[in-house]
This record gives C-alpha cells, sequence and structure tokens, in this order.
C-alpha cells in the first residue's frame, strides 16, 4: 500500500543538513564503555557553542563527557546555534533521556525548522516566535503525536505546553476518551484542555497511528494536519485531500475532475453531496480570508453533523484500497496540489522504531511504563504536510 505526503516546504538545503553532521575530520576520540548517544549529544552541544543542562554535568554522565571532548577539539571554532539547532539538541538529549528511538537522518535541525507554526494546532494558543522565542532559555520542542513510535519524521507537531502534557502517555483513543468523560462530568476542563480540544488532539494523533479503516472512516477531521505530519490511513488522507481543496483556487475545476475519478456512480453521487456540503461551509466563511483563516474555517466545518453524515455516506463505500488508488489517480492529474506525494508504506514510517513502541534499541519492554511517567518532567510521508 502507497502512502500520500503533502510537503509545504522545500527539501532540506544542503547547508543545513550539514549542520546537522559531524565536522570533517574531528571525530570523537570516546572512551570505552562510555554511551554513545550520549557522547554525541554532547559533543554537538559544544559544536554550537551550547552547555548541557547542568544535571548532565557531573563528570560520569557521557554527555558531559562528549561536551568536554568536543570543546578541546574545536576550541572557539564552533557554530552559533540557531533556535531550530537548539530544539534538535533538546530534542534528542529528551529522546535518550526517555529511552526512547530517535531517527536522526531526517529529524534535522532544517526539518525543526519546518515544524514551526505560531499557533496549537489542538487549543490555538500562541507558540510565541520572532525574537523572543529565539532568546528563550527553554524553547518549545516538537512533540510525539504516536506515542507507540520514535521521535521521526512525520510523527512530530509543534504543540502548547498545555497540549503537550495532556497527551503525554496517551493514544489517540484514550484523548477521544477524556472529551467523553469530561462532558459526562460536566467539566468545562479536564487536564487543561476542553472537550473539543480532546477530540482535536485525538483526532491530530490519529493521523500517525495506524488503524481499522473503519474506525478511521469513522473520525471527523476537526484539525488538518500541520506541516510534514504523516496520514498514515488512506481514508484519512482522502479526507484531508478533499478537505484542503477548498484551500487553494480553483477547486471547482478540480471536483469536476475529482468526481470522474469515482469508481461507480453511486459513489459519484455520494462524493458529490459531500462535497457540496463542505463547499457551502467554504462560502460561508467568505472570500476575504487569509490562508489560515481558511484552514480554521475548514476544520470548523468538520464540527457539522451533516458534513459528518454525509463523509460517511462516501467513506462507509470505500475501501482502503479505493481510497488509495483515488488519491494515487488524483495525484497523477495534479489535482492535489504541488505539495503532494505519495511515500511506499515502509518509508512512511521508517525510523519510527513500531517494533519496538518506539523504545530504544536495547531499552526493556518493563521500562515503558516509567519512561512515559517521566516524559513530562524532561527539561525544555503516509500523507505528511
Amino acid at each position: 500500500m502507497s502512502q500520500a505526503a503533502f510537503l509545504f516546504d522545500a527539501p532540506a538545503a544542503p547547508a543545513a543538513a550539514r549542520a546537522a553532521r559531524p565536522a570533517p575530520g574531528a571525530r570523537r576520540h570516546q572512551p570505552q564503555g562510555v554511551d554513545d548517544v550520549g557522547f554525541e549529544i554532547g559533543w554537538d552541544f559544544a559544536r554550537h557553542r551550547l552547555t548541557p543542562p547542568v544535571a548532565h554535568l557531573h563528570a560520569d554522565n557521557p554527555v558531559r563527557q562528549g561536551w568536554s571532548a568536543a570543546r578541546v577539539v574545536f576550541g572557539h571554532r564552533t557554530q552559533r546555534p540557531s533556535l531550530a539547532v537548539r530544539q534538535w539538541l533538546e530534542l534528542r538529549l529528551a529522546a535518550w533521556q526517555r529511552g526512547r528511538a530517535f531517527e536522526s537522518v531526517q529529524v534535522t535541525p532544517h526539518f525543526i525548522a519546518q515544524l514551526q507554526v505560531p499557533q496549537c494546532p489542538v487549543t490555538g494558543a500562541a507558540l510565541g516566535g520572532g525574537d523572543a522565542l529565539a532568546q528563550s532559555a527553554h524553547p518549545p520542542l516538537p512533540a510525539r503525536l504516536n506515542q507507540q513510535a520514535a521521535y521521526a519524521a512525520g510523527n512530530l507537531a509543534m504543540l502548547s505546553e498545555t497540549a503537550r502534557a495532556a497527551a503525554e502517555g496517551l493514544d489517540w483513543s484514550q484523548a477521544l476518551e477524556q472529551a467523553e468523560q469530561a462532558e459526562a462530568a460536566g467539566e468545562a476542563t479536564r487536564r487543561g484542555l476542553t472537550p473539543l480540544q480532546w477530540r482535536r488532539l485525538g483526532g491530530l494523533m490519529s493521523l500517525a497511528t495506524p488503524l481499522d479503516h473503519a474506525r478511521a472512516a469513522a473520525l471527523p477531521l476537526l484539525v488538518l494536519p500541520p506541516n510534514r505530519v504523516r496520514v498514515l490511513n488512506p481514508v484519512q488522507a482522502l479526507q484531508v485531500m478533499l478537505t484542503l481543496q477548498f484551500c487553494q483556487a480553483g477547486y471547482a475545476r478540480r471536483l469536476v475532475a475529482l468526481a470522474a475519478l469515482m469508481p461507480s456512480s453511486e459513489l459519484r453521487h455520494a462524493f458529490q453531496v459531500f462535497m457540496h456540503t463542505l463547499l457551502a461551509r467554504r462560502l460561508a466563511a467568505g472570500s476575504a480570508i487569509d490562508a489560515p483563516a481558511m484552514r480554521a474555517a475548514m476544520e470548523q466545518a468538520w464540527a457539522d453533523a451533516l458534513v459528518q453524515r454525509r463523509w460517511q455516506r462516501l467513506a462507509s463505500r470505500l475501501t482502503a484500497a479505493d481510497c488509495e488508488q483515488l488519491l494515487q489517480r488524483a495525484a497523477r492529474r495534479g489535482l492535489v496540489g504541488p505539495s503532494q506525494r505519495w511515500q511506499a508504506p515502509e518509508s512512511a514510517v521508517e525510523g519510527w522504531a513500531l517494533d519496538s513502541a518506539g523504545r530504544a534499541a536495547g531499552e526493556p519492554a518493563a521500562n515503558q511504563s516509567a519512561i512515559s511517567a517521566t516524559e513530562g518532567v524532561v527539561s525544555a510521508n503516509a500523507m505528511s504536510h
């Protein structure tokens, strides 16, 4: 099964990719028995003129040992760190502390820079920006959406601290259960999130989680995936692609062409009814709004019961293979936008460590609950955007 990807930014620039690698000819004289990953992190802290957190500066800590060794090698010939470099280093440190796998080939400072968004996709809270964010002592870090997967490309998004803390230790279905329990108890908020925000969080997490086709088809699209988040389930990929049609100019022509791709007259009719329902919500939003406001309007459309019913009428008649074929054919005809591409399933989850539930190599399964319990105290493409 192939996967689709939405890529809103250009591929990593060569200079940015080089910044993530060790300096040529300057490799570590690493003592035997020292943890490789911790030593490497400390080395890169020094290479970028940064000091690791004080908790890692005692003499026996591998991070301290790598940092001290690199300072001898580099001296004052270091690189000035950008915000993305600082986030990259702290994210690697957090993954190492938690015993989680970190995919280091694709997750570079340039990649992390592409994850930056002005607002949290779950709560709408401002995430900051500009000089204030760049100079922050503890800049916000990307969060894993599928917590049974690694820190890897496609599984990371910028969230508010409240949303990040609420998601710790939960999967997508447990996030939705939090919404139901809060409503049943008459709670306006639970763990800092409203019931609607819990549903948005659960929906976002579901995009990066392999699901049964019928279960994925039943979920409303309350939040569109941020940049570089991979949508692993074909029916949700179709859902995202169709919704994003209304965020681009020329959607009327594309809707006619997309209808022609439906494999039967029954599906064509269900498609047209659904898309006209979405179109009505798009027109109600008006034309004099910017791109972020249009995305927000299309997300709000999915809270409408009629939109959801008509989507169900269409999605229930499609198999996962049907959805995949529709997306591939639409991509070949240029109907899905220039930022979208397909990925084979093995590359879509490359480096996700799904077979070990996201644990680093050698991390025993028995430690998983302890790791999850401490994740919140560490300092601070499927279809992908």
